[in-house]
């Protein structure tokens, strides 16, 4: 069985730093593109960050350059490392592993596996 392990949420002030990590266990890691998503109370789930096996990696516009997503194949995790955190970043940030993006017109589309872990709330507030 998948298994998948949020962790390193918390509350901090902006402009703040914080480390989320995904621990994966029943699954061959390393072949996944694995995903960051959140949502904000009230808003859709909206993906943050993706990284393929190959370790190519793209973020969410509201995110880019500020967020960092990689992944250590030996130790079955994905992190993503969070900075310069704003309000709007508060949410509940889950991770999913699927399969590698398809490409259209030089864009790459991400499609949702079926496993999910329970989620790491972060709190951006003054």
């Amino acid at each position: 069985q998948v298994q998948l392990v949020e962790s390193g949420g918390g509350s901090v002030q902006p402009g703040e730093s914080l480390r989320l990590s995904c621990t994966a266990s029943g699954m061959r890691f390393n072949i996944y593109t694995m995903a960051w998503h959140r949502q904000a109370p009230g808003k859709q789930r909206e993906l943050v960050a993706a990284i393929t096996s190959g370790g190519s990696a793209n973020y969410a516009d509201s995110v880019k350059g500020r967020f960092t997503i990689s992944r250590d194949n030996d130790k079955n995790t994905v992190y993503l490392q969070m900075n310069s955190l704003k309000p709007e970043d508060t949410a509940v940030y889950y991770c999913n592993a699927g399969p590698a993006p398809t490409y259209y017109r030089g864009t790459a589309i991400y499609t949702e596996g079926p496993d999910w872990g329970q989620g790491t709330q972060v709190t951006v507030s003054s």
